[in-house]
């Protein structure tokens, strides 16, 4: 089973690079922001709680994230090659129950690939999708310096994590769709082929 979590901050081409994977190999998307947002739309117990930190930039609390995953796993449980995990895991606690989680189901997290992209580049790409995405939190130029910040200091210590285990592989975020999808390509074969 391979199961890829797909890091980055926010901005970083972690939505569009993560379909490229799973329809090359076969995975489910588990994007705990689509989760979330979907929640909050259907205005479930989680999804208002969610809302609350997410008008600010601020990450969803981890048990609400990590009971969204573990049913998306279930759900899937036996019927699928394995998983892309975008957007999760974004703290360490959460990285760390999400290798409980796979174990449970005899599987384990293959590698993490972290997408690097330059903070000016990052903005940019958040200030262009505000004009299809229809997303407020790209809109407002505080609250995407705000998740900036808070994926710097909350959420790239789980790179740590996994460099740890021996499963980071950094990626350059920059170039054209396909020449990142092919560097990400590169590292799932190196990791396929062990």
């Amino acid at each position: 089973m391979l199961n890829i979590v797909l890091f980055g901050p926010p901005g970083a081409g972690k939505g569009t690079q993560s379909q490229k994977i799973i329809s090359k190999y076969n995975l489910k998307h588990l994007s705990t922001g689509d989760m979330l947002r979907s929640a909050i739309q259907r205005q479930t117990e989680n999804g208002v709680e969610a809302q609350k930190f997410m008008d600010r930039g601020e990450l969803a609390p981890d048990e609400i994230v990590i009971g969204i995953i573990g049913r998306c796993l279930d759900k899937h449980n036996g019927t699928a090659n394995g998983f892309v995990f975008d957007g999760f895991p974004r703290t360490t606690v959460q990285a760390a129950e999400l290798d409980v989680l796979v174990g449970q189901r005899n599987s384990s997290v293959s590698l993490m690939l972290g997408l690097e992209v330059e903070y000016d580049e990052l903005i940019l790409r958040l200030e262009n999708r505000a004009n299809y995405s229809g997303r407020a939190d790209d809109a407002d130029i505080t609250i995407i310096k705000n998740r900036i910040d808070v994926y710097n200091q909350r959420t790239r210590p789980v790179m740590e994590f996994y460099k740890e285990q021996g499963k980071y592989v950094g990626i350059k975020g920059m170039g054209s769709v396909d020449e990142i999808f092919q560097r990400i390509c590169n590292a799932v074969e190196l990791v396929e082929n062990r």
